[in-house]
Order: C-alpha cells, then structure tokens, then sequence
C-alpha cells in the first residue's frame, strides 16, 4: 500500500514538473553532447586551474631538496655540460650527508671531459643514485640513460605528458618498452625514500589493478576521466596534484662544492639535481602557472620531478588526496541536478530579479562546493554544471516569456467569450487566482470585479467553503477531466446559496491551462426537491404504518390472541394443506387432539386470570415437545390441537404424545401455588383413519374422548388395529 501511495505521489510530482525534468534533460543533453566532443575541455581545464590557485598555501616539503644549476652557477662552472670531475665532486660531496636518494635530472648518457674515471666510480660507489633517460614518444627519439646506471638499474625515465594548452596536469608512474615495465624518476626516488619508511608497494584492495603505497591509492588515468577527451592515457598515469611553486628548499650547486650547505639539511632527504638556468630551457607549465592576468609563470623541469615525487610521499604517508573524478554516469547525474535546478528557480520564481538572485545564490553554491570537494581531493564538472545551471535557466525564461504572451491572449480572448454567456462564469490559472470573471459572477457572489481578481478563494471565502472549492479544482487541475458539483456559498451579503458548478480545462497553445466553471444557482431548485422529499419520506412512512397494521391483522387473524398459538382457522388452512401434501408424497400425518383435565377446577377456585396464566404455559410447553415444522393450535378453551406432517410411522406420534404427557404433568406454579393438570390425547393418522380434514378431526375428537372415559392423562389412536393403554404402550 505504502509503494502504491508512493508511486502515485511520484507520478503527480513529475506530471507537475514536466517542463522543467523536460528543459533540464534537454541542456543536460546538449552539454553532455558538448563536453563529449571537446569543446568545454580547455575551459574546464582553465576551471581546475584556478582551484589551485586558490587553494590555500600547504606547508614547505622538507623531504624533498633541489641542488639548482641556475645561470649564475653556470657562468662560475663556465662549462656546459658540467665536466665529469665537477659532477662526480658533487655527487660525492652530497652523498656524504647520506641522503636517502639522490635524483640526477641531468642526462649524462655521453661522457663529458674531463674526470670520466671520478664520475664512474661515483656511478657504481653510490647505491642510491638515480639517474634519467628519456624515452622515446610521440615528440621525441628519446635520450639514453647513464649507461653504468643503467646496468646497475638506477634509472627512470623523465618523459612528461603536456595538455593540448600546454599545461602538465599529469604524472607518469610506469612505462611499458618491448613488453618490459620502467619506472619514472619521481617513483624510482619515492620508492627508496618510503622502503625506509616501510612503505612497499602493493595492489590495492579497491582495484588489483591500482597502485597501493602506504596510505595512498594510485587510481590510474583513464581516457575520459574529469574533462578528458579520448585522451592518450597510455602508460600508469595519475592525476597530478601539484603543490604552490617555491614549495621546495633550494640550494645551488656552487653551494655545495664550495661546502656551504649544513650536512642537516642533506641528510634523510631526497636530492634532486637539476638546471633553473633559463637559457638551458628546461621549462614546463603547470596550474599554477598561469593567473586571470598576467604573463604565465614556468617551472623547472627538475622542480617539476619534485612536485611528482611530494605528491606519492604525500599520498603514501600523509594520506594527503590525490585527485579522483566521478565515473560518467555519476558527473551526467550532477550535470543534469544543475541544469534542473537553474530550470526549477526560474520556473517558480517567475519575477527577473528574484531569479536572478536565486541564479546568482545557485552559481556561488556551485562554485564553493567545486572548491570544497577539490579540497577533499575531488575534481568536479564545475563548466559544464555552471553550462547546465545558466542555459536551463534561459531556456525557461524564453519559455515563460512565450507563455506570458500566450496567456495575455488567451485572457483577452476568454474574457470576451464569457462576457457574453448569462450565467456566473469564472476563469483561475493553476495556482486557484481568479483571472477572468464576468459581471454575472460579481453579482451572485456581491464583490466588485477589482475585489475578486487574482484572488483565491480563501481570499473570499468562508475557510471551510473554500477548502472545499479547492479540493474539487485541485482535481479538475490533476486529472485534467471535467466535473460537476453541487456545494453552498456564503455571498459578500451573509445569504448562502446553493449552487451547481460544471468545471473543466482550457489549454492555449503554449500550454498555459485554465480552470473554467460555469456556475448555476439551484438555491430554489433544491427547496422544491427537499419538500418533495419530505413529502415522500411521510409518504413512505404512512405505507409502512399501514403495512404494519395489515400485518398486525393478518397475524390477529391467524393466531389465538392469548397464547400468541394457531387459532382454529389456522389450523383448518394448515390441516388442508398439509393432507394435500401428504397425499401427493405418500407421507403419514398424524392429528392430536388435547383437552386438559381439571382446567374447570383451576379456573373456578383460582379466577380466570390464573387459567389464562396457565393456558400459556400449557402452550409453551407443548410448543418446546414439537418440531420446528410441526404446528400446534388452541382450539378455544382448553382444547388444543398438534399436526404433526411427514411422521416415519404412527408409534413417532405416540413419542410424542408420552412427551405432551409428560410434560405437562409437571406442576405448575401460579400465583405462589402449585397447581396439577394432566391432559387427555386422541390421535389419528392419515390416511389410516381417512383422507379428508373432516374425517382425521372427528376421529381424533373421538379418540380423546375415550381417552377421558378411560382414566384421562393418556393417549388414544383412533384406528381400531391398535389399542392404547394409559402407559401409552401400543
């Protein structure tokens, strides 16, 4: 009953919601269709963008220690490449502080004169020295790693995946060459970092097909993932989660030959070497590298390696988020939430400014809770809800603007047809206001026209009358099908009126709908019909009196008026019938015959109140001996008759007869007396004794008299076969 109830309620919210569920499906389509040919890809990239801007500053990664080759290192080294000997001293110099890793962002797959001898033994001396190759893609033949590095497999490639707008937006983990996996720089120098910390990697229990290290869930990038377009998602790759630039201590490579730099400062932590000279153009372009104004700001390429590294040592063990998308049905169901929303304000609101407000309140909502799930590690539809939001609400806005125009004409056309009908006529929109009345209905309910219009009934009303009166357009509005009722109202003057209203729909063609009623007073209509039916129900209620008392008489006619038995003529009718259905069925009938003995007595000593008192006991317990069926009579006097129909045999009415006897002989309490009365019984039996009424009744007369002469307080069958002691014995 409750998922009857519920779904009823269903269908009734989407039928009265159809236009907006119709308009927010239709934007949510078209921005669906948009977003799926890549048309709001770079805008909702330039969006993503600007949340990290905004979000606020996390602190500096201590982990995580840039050794910069800037220009003015350069122009003191006065060599590019930097000698072997140089970068073999530098290796050497940082590897005591016993880094955790060493990362070289330098590509060093040819040697570079002199000290080729001092940067082979710092390749093969130091263990956790990693250095890069490139490998070969789309934009590129690819370099080589350090072949002694590369034998020792302290390698990772640095390739790095640019968007259509030249932006990175994400890192790669694994590569696969020749069916052979590689690993990236970042995940070579995080790995080394997060052993020591405990941390391995390991499948995760959401995917097996994920990355799991530590606390951190690496979900690899799919093609369509955020505002992804059948992107190359070849490879592991992650979305990156970029932090601030500067978000890293930096120290120079002068610095630390020159023994500038704190052994603290080196030790435990990841060493990145790399060029922050510009003339090396070693750039790349990251979210926070652009502004609403301004110039782009590059990063480094050895500054980009550190944003991948921080954000696995984040991931694995500060459980700091890694950006996650919604699948697309989920991101269809957000779009479409939006575009009903903006549909929905509109709709309700109808007045420009308030929508606008509520447009505006809706946008900013949008806004904060893009940036608030960003915050929480979630990338969010923001363009194509804010495409949802805006465009359903324009699509409403023409479409009530048509409706507008529409409704001005249909009310003028409305308004100059029930002008001329002669009846009360009103016209409401949906929401119950009057919008069109003619003079007819302004006089019945005594308001003039500018008191009534664009008001409700509640306005005009008693309460309990107009509840009535809406529930009745309520449904007219629900099922859409004409009705007529008849109900009251009270006038503008006291007088109630009774009336009946025929109401149904007008729909224009822009859809606007229109309760109309046509109103007729049936006040007089209904005096007459109450009288009439007054008059039939004094009518109906002289029938049943009379229908009574021809009962009461029939009844009279037919039973003995002291002890409510069958009177004689009764007993004749029944005697009659009976004999006749005997004869027709071959059945037994037997007629007893009673007198009481001693009633003489009763009646002269103790008055004739006491023998009427005793006759009906006497009737009442010869009425408890017998069958339902069987009938018993009082003659008049004390003189009785039983007709018992259909016996099996004649010894059925001598049981019956030692019952009577019995039962009778039984003392009688009247008037706090004891009184003793007995009863003398002839029987006969048809068709033994006869075939007519006449005959049977004669008999068993006889045969009760000889009862008396015998002794009374017996029985006596009238057939002479058998004879009948006072024991009843036959």
């Amino acid at each position: 009953m409750f998922k009857v109830k519920s779904f009823r309620r269903l269908k009734q919210w989407v039928k009265k919601e159809r236009q907006v569920l119709m308009t927010a499906a239709g934007v949510t389509g078209a921005v669906i269709l948009l977003r799926s040919i890549g048309i709001l890809q770079l805008s909702e990239f330039a969006a993503l963008d600007q949340l990290f801007r905004l979000r606020p500053p996390e602190p500096t990664d201590d982990r995580i220690v840039i050794v910069e080759i800037s220009e003015a290192d350069l122009q003191q080294i006065g060599k590019w490449p930097i000698p072997d000997d140089i970068m073999a001293q530098l290796l050497e110099k940082i590897n005591a502080s016993h880094p955790r890793a060493i990362g070289l962002d330098i590509y060093r797959d040819l040697s570079v004169e002199p000290g080729q001898t001092e940067i082979t033994k710092a390749f093969t001396t130091i263990p956790n020295l990693i250095g890069i190759e490139r490998l070969k893609d789309k934009t590129s033949l690819g370099v080589p790693p350090p072949p002694l590095l590369n034998q020792r497999q302290q390698v990772g490639f640095n390739n790095v995946i640019v968007d259509p707008d030249a932006i990175v937006r994400r890192s790669l983990l694994y590569w696969h060459v020749n069916g052979e996996p590689r690993r990236s720089l970042a995940l070579q120098l995080a790995l080394i970092y997060l052993q020591a910390e405990g941390v391995t990697p390991e499948a995760s229990a959401i995917n097996s097909n994920y990355l799991q290290l530590g606390r951190g869930v690496f979900r690899s990038f799919q093609p369509n993932d955020g505002s992804y377009v059948q992107a190359d998602a070849k490879g592991y790759q992650v979305l990156a989660n970029f932090r601030r630039l500067a978000s890293f201590r930096r120290v120079s490579v002068v610095d630390v030959l020159e023994n500038r730099v704190p052994t603290r400062l080196l030790r435990d932590r990841i060493i990145l070497i790399g060029s922050t000279a510009p003339s090396l153009e070693d750039i790349f372009y990251t979210p926070y590298s652009g502004g609403l104004i301004g110039e782009a700001k590059p990063i480094f390429g050895v500054e980009l390696q550190a944003n991948f590294i921080s954000q696995i040592l984040s991931a694995a063990l500060d459980g700091r988020p890694l950006l996650k998308v919604w699948s697309e049905p989920v991101e269809w169901l957000w779009i479409f939430g939006w575009s009903g929303l903006g549909a929905g304000l509109i709709w309700r609101r109808r007045s420009p400014r308030r929508a606008a407000v509520g447009l505006l309140l809706a946008g900013a909502s949008l806004s904060g809770g893009c940036y608030l799930a960003f915050l929480a590690g979630w990338w969010l539809p923001f363009v194509p809800a804010l495409l949802g939001l805006l465009g359903s609400g324009g699509v409403i806005t023409s479409h009530i603007a048509h409706l507008e125009e529409e409704l001005k004409r249909s009310k003028e056309f409305l308004h100059s047809v029930i002008n001329a009908i002669p009846d009360p006529v009103f016209v409401k929109d949906k929401e119950h206001r009057c919008i069109i009345l003619n003079q007819a209905y302004c006089k019945l309910v005594g308001y003039p026209l500018k008191t009534l219009m664009e008001k409700s009934d509640y306005d005009i009303f008693p309460k309990h009358e107009a509840e009535a009166f809406w529930t009745q357009d309520e449904l007219v509005l629900e099922t859409g099908e004409a009705q007529e009722t008849e109900e009251e109202f009270t006038d503008a003057f006291g007088v109630t009126h009774l009336i009946a209203t025929k109401k149904s729909l007008h729909k224009d063609a822009a859809g606007n709908l229109f309760l109309i009623g046509v109103i007729r007073d049936i006040t007089e209509r209904k005096r007459v019909e109450e009288e009439l039916r007054q008059a039939a129900v004094e009518l109906s209620r002289s029938n049943l009196e009379l229908k009574l008392s021809e009962d009461r008489l029939r009844y009279l006619a037919y039973h003995d008026a002291l002890t409510g038995l069958a009177n004689r003529k009764q007993f004749h009718e029944r005697l009659s019938q009976i004999v006749e259905w005997a004869r027709s069925n071959h059945q037994l009938v037997a007629l007893m015959y009673l007198d009481l003995d001693g009633f003489k007595q009763v009646n002269d000593t103790l008055g004739h109140d006491t023998g009427d008192q005793l006759l009906k006991i006497v009737a009442k317990r010869l009425t408890s001996c017998l069958r339902s069926g069987d009938l018993v009579s009082r003659l008049g006097g004390d003189e009785f008759t039983v007709i018992l129909s259909g016996i099996p045999q004649a010894e059925y009415a001598a049981r019956v007869a030692e019952k009577i006897l019995d039962a009778l002989s039984q003392v009688f309490v009247l008037e706090g007396q004891d009184v003793f009365v007995s009863v003398s019984i002839g029987i006969s039996i048809y068709p033994l004794d006869g075939e007519s009424e006449e005959t049977l009744i004669k008999k068993a007369d006889a045969a009760m008299y000889r009862s008396k002469q015998l002794g009374r307080n017996q029985h006596h069958f009238a057939y002479s076969l058998v004879s009948h002691e006072s024991s009843g014995e036959l």
